[in-house]
This record gives C-alpha cells, structure tokens and sequence, in this order.
C-alpha cells in the first residue's frame, strides 16, 4: 500500500510541475497535508520528497515548506546582467519579444479563470502605479504584470526561463524604460495601447492574437530605443 502511494504521490507532484500549476520557487505542500491526501505516513512522504530532491526537482528545507526548484538554473550564469550598452539592450530585447509573444500565447490558451482575474487586477493595479513613480517602480510594476502572464502559461519551461531572464537581464530592461522616459518626458502612449491588447486578448482567450500582441509591443521598445 505504502509504495502504490508513494508512486501516486511522485507521479501527482511531477504532473503538477510539469504543467506549471507548481511554478519554479513555489512551495508544495506540506508533509502533513500530503499523508493525509494520499493516506500514507510522513516518513513516506518524506521518502518521496528526498527523492525528488536527489532528481533536482525540489528543494527540501529543515523546518519549512520545500519548494519547486528552476531546473534551468544550473546552465545559465549567476546574477544580474550589469552592461547597459545600446547594442545589448537592443539584444536583449529581441529575445525579450520571442519569449513575450510565447507567454502570451500559451497564458491565453491555459490560463485558469482565477488567474485571469489576478491578472486583470494587477493590470489594473499597474495602471494606478505609474502614476508619479520612480522608473525603477515602473520598470518592476511593468515586470510584475509580464511575470504574472508567464506563471499563467502552464509552460515549464517558458515560466523557467522567463524567471531567469528577468533576475538576470533586469537592469537591462530598466535601463530601456529609464530612455525612453528620458527621451518623452513619460512613457510613449503606444505602449500602454499594447498592454491594453495583450491584455484583452488574454482575457478574449484569443492566443494568436495575443502573442502578435506581446511581440510587437517589445518591438515597438526596440524601434524606440534604437532611434535614440
């Protein structure tokens, strides 16, 4: 009994990260939790975390929840992009509109109908914290909400590589806003009308749409900044 319930405890958590409903950082269940669910003891329950950990799959903390662990870690540096250069940014904001537009696509596609309504108040939320911020708010506000449609795209590895690309390129991107405001005195009016789309058609659950959406609202930046 106790080894058919550790097999269905592994394969339910595996399904779960696989699918994104158990994103890289977020913490499972407690052991606890999980004895009762799947009607096993916590040294079991424990046998199966531990395993898990060995495969790199969760880390497991003393005293704590474990938690999911970005798989993708391991092959990317550690810590943030410090160079600011025109030609990098330009860069990394073309890989930014790949990865965008696929976010999008995939969070309008499988997104849950509560996390389309987390969404919808962050963007709300969003629109009321450009108001009078620093560029540096704005810049983790505008993060914020394109971190949200990643989570929201059930995509392993497109949440996995969004949450490193962000960490690691931030002052890249930071550095974009903090021209182009520069440039306009505030931000340009196209990019509010682009998250106003991708936005709509997330909610329409229309995913082509909103992946031409989210990639043309990067590229819209990229034009913006190479014309400075």
């Amino acid at each position: 009994m106790q080894t058919s319930s550790k097999l269905a405890l592994r394969q339910t958590l595996l399904d779960h990260i696989a699918q994104g409903n158990l994103i890289p950082g977020a913490s499972l269940p407690s052991e606890r939790s999980l004895a009762l669910r799947f009607q096993m003891s916590r040294n079991a329950v424990r046998e199966v975390m531990q395993g898990l950990q060995q495969e790199g799959w969760i880390e497991v903390r003393q005293g704590g929840r474990s938690r999911c662990v970005n798989r993708l870690q391991s092959y990317m540096e550690h810590g943030q992009s410090i160079e600011t250069s025109l030609s990098h940014q330009l860069d990394v904001l073309e890989a930014r509109a790949f990865l965008e537009g696929e976010t999008a696509y995939f969070c309008a596609l499988r997104a849950s109908d509560q996390e389309l309504d987390a969404l919808a108040q962050e963007y709300r939320a969003m629109l009321q914290r450009r108001k009078g911020q620093s560029t540096l708010l704005k810049a983790k506000a505008d993060l914020t909400f394109h971190m949200m449609i990643a989570e929201s795209s059930h995509h392993l590895l497109l949440i996995s590589y969004s949450q490193l690309f962000y960490e690691r390129y931030f002052n890249a991107i930071h550095e974009v806003l903090s021209t182009t405001l520069k440039r306009y005195g505030r931000y340009p009016d196209g990019i509010s009308q682009q998250h106003e789309k991708i936005h709509q058609a997330i909610q329409a659950r229309r995913p082509d749409q909103a992946r031409l959406e989210a990639k043309e609202h990067i590229l819209y930046t990229r034009r913006l900044l190479e014309a400075t």
